[in-house]
């Protein structure tokens, strides 16, 4: 079995900045394409980021000047870097993978987690 948990999703004021991450857990041999989504009361869920096991990165255009997605490989975790939070960023924060290979060889396709609520208000 394969679980995402996020975790870092808080009450803020615009303005501030948030740290989320993401683990991959179980018995785990290697995680693909690791992303961030976010899905706002009302709307649909939308693209954040993405990483590639590589470190190429892909945002959303309106996210890229104040989010930054990382990742820890060797623990199988992703990381979003979210500053200058604006009320519209008010959303859950969903982490996803579309591959994970566990040690005994089986895969396990496009992974979600339960997401992470981020509320940003003055």
């Amino acid at each position: 079995q394969v679980q995402l948990v996020e975790s870092g999703g808080a009450s803020v004021h615009p303005g501030a900045s948030l740290n989320l991450s993401c683990v991959v857990s179980g018995d785990i041999f290697a995680v693909g394409i690791m992303g961030w989504y976010r899905q706002a009361p009302g709307k649909e869920r939308e693209l954040v980021a993405t990483i590639r096991r590589g470190g190429t990165t892909n945002y959303a255009d309106s996210m890229k000047d104040r989010f930054t997605i990382s990742r820890d490989t060797s623990k199988n975790t992703a990381y979003l870097q979210m500053n200058d939070l604006k009320p519209e960023d008010t959303a859950v924060y969903y982490c996803s993978t579309d591959t994970v290979c566990v040690k005994n060889g089986d895969f396990y396709y496009n992974q979600w987690g339960r997401g992470t609520q981020v509320t940003v208000s003055a």
